[in-house]
């Protein structure tokens, strides 16, 4: 959509980028969640609770969690990479899906593409019991 030939991209194609960009961090970190909790492709699992654990994700609390510093830092620095970028991209797709008058630019789209790429990558890296730490956090509703 943001590889345009002709020139300029459409705005309505930036927007829909955006967009694209921040699902594509909720659906990593929701899968994330679902494999390391109930298993992944190649675990004996219950399907019925692997999609149930998937979609438990929620995107306000997940961005309260994410944005939680006192615990994020916590973390190691990937996984709190990817809670930022997380945050970050939730924004800019509310404000590309509901203001309008903002004005995207391809060049920053582009960059919030590699930006993604590159946290989902390193989060994917990250030590796996801090993935499932990271993932539980997000989830369930911690209790003090």
């Amino acid at each position: 959509m943001v590889a345009s030939k002709s020139g300029k991209p459409r705005q309505s194609n930036l927007r829909r980028s955006v967009s694209t960009v921040y699902y594509a961090l909720f659906h990593c970190l929701a899968k994330c969640g679902a494999d390391l909790l109930v298993g992944g492709t190649n675990a004996i699992r219950s399907e019925q609770a692997w999609k149930q654990v998937y979609r438990a994700l929620e995107h306000n609390a997940a961005k309260k969690a994410c944005k939680n510093q006192a615990i994020m830092k916590e973390f190691p620095r990937d996984i709190e990479d990817f809670a930022n970028a997380f945050v970050t991209m939730q924004a800019k797709r509310h404000m590309a899906d509901y203001d309008p008058s903002e004005r995207l630019y391809k060049s920053s789209v582009l960059q919030d593409i590699a930006d993604a790429e590159d946290v989902m990558d390193r989060f994917g890296r990250a030590d796996v019991k801090d993935r499932r730490a990271f993932a539980a956090y997000v989830l369930f509703k911690t209790r003090t």
